[in-house]
């Protein structure tokens, strides 16, 4: 494999690359339960699906930009897409930073066309067109593609991380992909009951799913943390995860105890739960990446 496809050394990453992980995996969770919503929720919840899909291509816009800030020449992003010397596209399977490119591109497209679906139900009749195409089976196929492509990119960024050799990364192995991909799962949970908690016109039994929906990604995101430090334990590079950054870990488990509702039994507000579980989700983020480059 071409040695500039798989770093070998710290790259140095910098905050801009934490929020394209962050936002990127608020987009693609927040895609994939609007989907489930929509196919196997009620009519009078349906309004939950359609805040999910605008809330993932609201998430998704600012993405590019971050990743192409950090590469450091902004303009050059595109020569991950089209080959600048001979013409023609550009696709390496066997490049995560390739796959991650278009997935990101082709998921652009499925956001936003669900986006502007949500929209037209939402009110807006200049719009109808769109969501009479996405209407019936044919939305049903649109909305399940886009969830799978959603999903790609919401846990990608950890298989990116695990694929180099970069000591923890490399160690925690396939596990970093599924803890990025639970994380953002919880995390899209909690920002849509943020969203639709107060809201008269989505139903009660649709927040209380959503509610259990970020529980079980919870439970899930927590199994995952604890085999992730198992891994790095086992091959010897655990202590990179400490010291300092036994802060942020705190607010990782505050988060989760957040989302498993733990928190609410300390007589917290309401909202506070999902608040907490999202804080929780950008610093697990933030550890990873940045206790690793140290």
């Amino acid at each position: 494999m071409n040695g500039a496809e798989h770093f070998a050394l710290a790259p140095n990453w910098e905050w801009w690359i934490l929020a394209y992980f962050f936002f990127g995996g608020i987009a693609g969770g927040s895609y994939a339960i609007g989907t489930l919503v929509r196919l196997f929720g009620t009519a009078a919840g349906q309004r939950a699906a359609r805040i999910a899909f605008i809330v993932s291509f609201v998430a998704l816009v600012p993405c590019p930009i971050f990743l192409a800030v950090d590469l450091g020449q902004s303009f050059r992003f595109w020569h991950m897409l089209v080959d600048t010397s001979g013409g023609g596209l550009v696709f390496k399977p066997w490049s995560p930073m390739s796959l991650g490119s278009w997935a990101l591109l082709i998921f652009g497209l499925f956001s936003f066309v669900s986006f502007l679906g949500a929209l037209a139900e939402s009110g807006t009749s200049a719009l109808d067109p769109v969501a009479r195409f996405l209407a019936g089976t044919v939305g049903a196929v649109w909305d399940s593609i886009g969830s799978v492509f959603g999903l790609f990119v919401a846990g990608y960024t950890g298989v990116l991380l695990a694929v180099s050799n970069q000591d923890v990364w490399s160690d925690a192995g396939w596990v970093l992909g599924g803890m990025f991909l639970a994380s953002a799962l919880t995390g899209s949970a909690a920002l849509l009951l943020l969203l639709v908690a107060r809201r008269r016109d989505v139903e009660a039994g649709t927040t209380d799913r959503l509610e259990l929906a970020d529980r079980n990604f919870a439970v899930l995101e927590t199994l995952l943390i604890i085999l992730f430090l198992v891994s790095v334990g086992v091959a010897g590079t655990l202590a990179r995860l400490l010291g300092i950054w036994l802060i942020l870990w705190a607010v990782v488990a505050i988060g989760l105890a957040a989302s498993l509702a733990l928190a609410r039994v300390r007589g917290l507000p309401p909202l506070a739960s999902p608040a907490l579980a999202l804080l929780g989700v950008l610093a697990l983020r933030a550890v990873v990446i940045f206790a690793a480059q140290q």
